[in-house]
């Protein structure tokens, strides 16, 4: 080592952080724990980039730090990584558009799209979405316990749980809910591109929607940062993949009251109850899930938009939400606030064949940007999320032959199937 310098990595007080030059030109970072909780995370992003053997970075796009040593465990660990050159940007100022945007959906597509086998090998969290629902319902009894959340945002997520179709997903590797701040940006020429993606403490096999959670502080570019992941993703989103990042958002507003309540800090307590409070009166009257009918048409279309098959070994997820920042549950709320003024319409989620909002019903407050109308991102290729459906008779005036109509049948149901991540009793309907 021939120099160091302090260093702020937006760890909110978290790490102790300095920057070393050693003796072959490279920078490295070293950090220390601030607390249990820190040096908890701190030791789980060590063993999650010893995972990352040279064989699985070579199928990312993008850099991720490389461990040079460390010592000590609990409070006194250190850990040593070299430094990524890029910048970073928060979400709250993430453009809208194509650039930015589009490039942090390409780079989580790119984690998800990793071989599960990563995160088993080594041992890491690994949950069915059985267990991630189940893991949603007992935060529920922790915040029904402290008897300080409003009824109404209680009873939300209550029906939100009980939905059946908003837990049918098929899992992914994943970072765990890291947020924009955690990639590393590089302008190249008229475009914008990740090389390096830091915060690897979370890595799991778990629910992709966890990773597009921090998008409720980014409503500007929701849709863009969803195009470019639906773009660059192997295979097709499932259809309520925005619904539970939007509700994994929500939660940490319960987990703050959680933290402070078990904790016995008055003063989070204070700030996580005005909070909850303030989201009550934002989405009163607002469907956290709406009433979906998924056709065999829209099954189809999502199915054949998948560049790859999915890989059905990876049946179990896990729902990480056990960090979160005031700071961002603040901009939340903020964001919340103002989307709830003017929203007059139902978001489209993405797919154009989904049911609609009856006459009279309560839209959807657009709290994230989560409306997929009219946004400036990448079109949508032809074979994916609202690709045309399958010609019928009625179309084409010809009459389909009964193996026709059998292969027919037999396409449909293999798609609905894929749909619903291998469910035995795919709930499709015939018409739209």
């Amino acid at each position: 080592m021939v120099g160091a310098a302090g260093l702020t990595e937006n760890g909110a007080g978290r790490f102790d952080a300095a920057v070393l030059r050693l003796e072959d030109g490279r920078e490295a970072v070293v950090r220390m724990p601030a607390d249990e909780d820190a040096a908890a995370d701190l030791a789980a992003e060590s063993r999650a980039l010893v995972a990352l053997t040279p064989g699985v970075r070579a199928l990312l796009p993008f850099r991720a730090p490389e461990v040079i040593g460390e010592a000590g465990s609990g409070t006194a660990r250190t850990l040593v990584v070299d430094r990524l050159p890029g910048y970073r940007v928060e979400p709250q100022h993430v453009p809208r558009g194509r650039g930015v945007a589009t490039a942090l959906g390409a780079a989580i597509a790119a984690v998800h799209a990793l071989p599960p086998s990563v995160v088993r090998t080594d041992g890491l969290p690994v949950r069915t979405p059985a267990q991630v629902r189940d893991d949603v319902e007992r935060l529920l009894d922790r915040v029904d316990a402290t008897r300080q959340a409003p009824d109404a945002l209680v009873e939300r997520w209550r029906r939100a749980w009980e939905s059946d179709d908003l837990w049918r997903f098929e899992s992914a590797v994943v970072l765990g809910g890291a947020s924009s701040s955690a990639f590393l940006l590089e302008d190249s020429g008229d475009d914008v591109r990740v090389v390096g993606v830091l915060e690897w403490a979370g890595l799991s096999v778990g629910d992709p929607a966890i990773d597009l959670r921090w998008l409720a502080s980014a409503p500007d570019a929701a849709d863009d940062v969803f195009a470019g992941y639906t773009a660059g993703a192997t295979r097709a989103p499932d259809a309520l993949v925005r619904e539970r990042a939007r509700l994994y958002a929500e939660l940490e507003f319960a987990r703050w009251l959680v933290h402070g309540v078990e904790r016995g800090d008055d003063a989070v307590v204070a700030d996580a109850t005005a909070l909850l409070t303030a989201l009550a009166d934002g989405v009163r009257g607002d469907r956290l899930v709406p009433d979906v009918s998924v056709d065999v048409d829209t099954a189809m279309a999502f199915a054949e938009g998948m560049s790859a098959p999915a890989d059905d070994s990876a049946g179990a997820t896990s729902m990480q939400t056990d960090t979160y920042d005031p700071a961002q549950l603040s901009l939340f709320l903020a964001d919340e606030r103002e989307r709830a003024e003017g929203a007059d319409a139902a978001p489209d989620f993405g797919l154009s064949d989904l049911r609609r909002p009856e006459e009279g019903e309560t839209a959807p407050i657009d709290l994230a940007g989560w409306s997929a109308a009219a946004h400036d991102g990448p079109e949508r290729d032809d074979d994916g999320p609202g690709a045309p459906a399958l010609t019928s008779p009625e179309d084409t005036g010809d009459e389909l032959d009964d193996r026709d109509v059998h292969d027919e049948a037999e396409r449909a149901s293999r798609a609905a199937l894929r749909w619903w991540g291998g469910d035995a009793d795919p709930r499709v309907s015939s018409g739209g």
